[in-house]
C-alpha cells in the first residue's frame, strides 16, 4: 500500500513539472532608442508574468530575459508600437 501511494505521488509530481510553461531566453532590444520608461515597464511586465532579467545592455537599450511564450507574445504585442526585436539567445559560432 505504502508503494502505491509513494508511485501515485512521484506520478503526480512528475505531472506537475511536465506542466509548467516552458521558458525561453530571449534578446529584447530597441533599435529606435526607445523611452528608459519604456524599457521599465517592458521590464515590470515580463516580471509580473512570472520572468526574469537576466542581463541589461549598457550600450544599446535591451536586455536578456528569461520568460514563458505568453509572456513573450505580450511584450510583442506591446512592443510593436516602439519597434522592439524579440531574438532567441543562442551561441554563435564563426568559421574559420
Amino acid at each position: 500500500m505504502k508503494f502505491t501511494l509513494s508511485f501515485l505521488l512521484l506520478a503526480l509530481f512528475a505531472a506537475l513539472c511536465l506542466a509548467a510553461a516552458p521558458e525561453n531566453q530571449v534578446i529584447i532590444s530597441y533599435p529606435a532608442g526607445p523611452k528608459p520608461s519604456v524599457l521599465e515597464k517592458t521590464k515590470a511586465e515580463i516580471i509580473e508574468a512570472g520572468g526574469e532579467i537576466l542581463h541589461t545592455f549598457s550600450l544599446i537599450p535591451g536586455f536578456v530575459a528569461l520568460m514563458s511564450e505568453k509572456a513573450e507574445e505580450m511584450v510583442h504585442a506591446f512592443g510593436n508600437v516602439h519597434g522592439v526585436v524579440i531574438e532567441k539567445d543562442q551561441t554563435v559560432h564563426t568559421q574559420s
